[in-house]
């Protein structure tokens, strides 16, 4: 399994958002990128941290960050989601898991005793020069803002 860290050069991806528009890591260079990756759309956690981001979107743009979610879902689910919720960010559907896969998102799990592969939440602070400068392996859905906020000193 991939174990990317701060300082290391992002994985390039490319993979299509809800609008079936192809979206790469290129698109945002010059630009400040938070990737989060999230296990399926409107299930509680993943609807509370994508809310989260919604909620301070402003902020985010305030300052210079783009915001994109990734998960195993298709585009469909992704369209629905997004209007359920009315969130301002694209969300990238990577059903192969080859993104998912790069930035070390998927492997080991445990819930309830039972071991099995899935989608390890976490999210990525990428830099304007495509590297990462931080990353979030324990992450608290409803405040991953204040999350981010408080490790990035902003």
């Amino acid at each position: 399994m991939t174990k990317l860290n701060k300082g290391d050069l992002a994985p390039d991806f490319k993979a299509v958002n809800q609008d079936n528009k192809s979206v790469s890591l290129a698109d945002f260079k010059g630009k400040k990128l938070i990737l989060y990756f999230y296990p399926k759309d409107n299930t509680s956690g993943c609807t509370n941290e994508a809310c989260n981001f919604r909620d301070n979107y402003d902020f985010w743009l305030s300052k210079g960050f783009a915001v994109i979610g990734v998960s195993p879902d298709s585009v469909a689910s992704h369209q629905k989601f997004i209007s359920k919720n009315s969130l301002p960010f694209p969300l990238l559907s990577d059903p192969e898991k080859k993104i998912i896969k790069a930035y070390g998102a998927w492997g080991p799990k445990k819930l309830y005793g039972r071991e099995y592969e899935g989608l390890i939440r976490s999210t990525f602070v990428i830099d304007e020069e495509g590297k990462i400068e931080e990353v979030f392996n324990k992450v608290k859905t409803k405040e991953h803002t204040a999350q981010i906020v408080k490790t990035l000193n902003l």
